[in-house]
């Protein structure tokens, strides 16, 4: 996945159960009846999407689908998931947001529920945790061999390739909730897009 603030570029994804995608993008801030025909990530690169504008927020767009029982969306640009993470988790909806940030370390997972931010932490960081359960995910992180038992210490990363830890982190997230994307999300999969903010050109499709 690419990284925020890049035109074009992945800049994370929201998963949310129990609101449909076109509620998810309503909550991320879109107009519901404006969503374009079906396209895909590589038609995302053909928008005017304009991440920096001086004195005014940027573009930001989502693709919305459904998988495995989450709806999800795919942000691209300046786009909100980060930001309205309490309002899309309102009235007992949940949403996880992961965030690669490749430019400004480390990738960034936050779990929240019923509006609010239940527990969070960075990719490579996972002692330092934040949330109203700072310590919901410790269990899966220490079977999954990223933290110690005693839920502190990190598992010593030198005799792993790059990304390995990484990987166990995800996949210890994937697992708990059942998390899944469909084939192809991120190349020729046709999803319905949506202006979040901004003006982005989208009068393409």
């Amino acid at each position: 996945m690419g990284g925020p603030g890049t035109d074009g570029e992945v800049g994370g994804v929201v998963f949310a159960r129990g609101i449909t995608p076109a509620e998810l993008a309503h909550r991320m801030g879109a107009d519901p009846a404006t969503a374009t025909e079906p396209i895909s990530d590589t038609e995302i690169r053909d928008l005017d999407i304009d991440v920096y504008r001086p004195g005014d927020d940027g573009d930001g767009v989502i693709r919305v689908g459904a998988c495995a029982g989450w709806s999800f969306a795919i942000e691209y640009g300046d786009s909100t998931g980060g930001e309205l993470l309490t309002e899309i988790a309102r009235d007992g909806a949940e949403v996880v947001h992961f965030r690669p940030m490749p430019e400004r370390r480390p990738a960034l997972l936050d779990y929240a529920r019923d509006g609010a931010v239940l527990c969070g932490f960075g990719l490579g960081e996972e002692r330092w945790r934040w949330g109203q359960e700072p310590d919901l995910l410790v269990p899966d992180l220490i079977a999954a061999g990223v933290l110690e038992a005693d839920g502190v210490t990190s598992c010593d990363p030198g005799r792993e390739p790059d990304g390995a830890a990484r990987r166990r982190t995800l996949g210890a997230v994937e697992r708990r909730f059942g998390l899944s994307l469909p084939r192809d999300a991120f190349g020729g999969l046709r999803l319905p897009a949506y202006a979040v903010r901004g003006t982005p050109g989208m009068a393409l499709y």
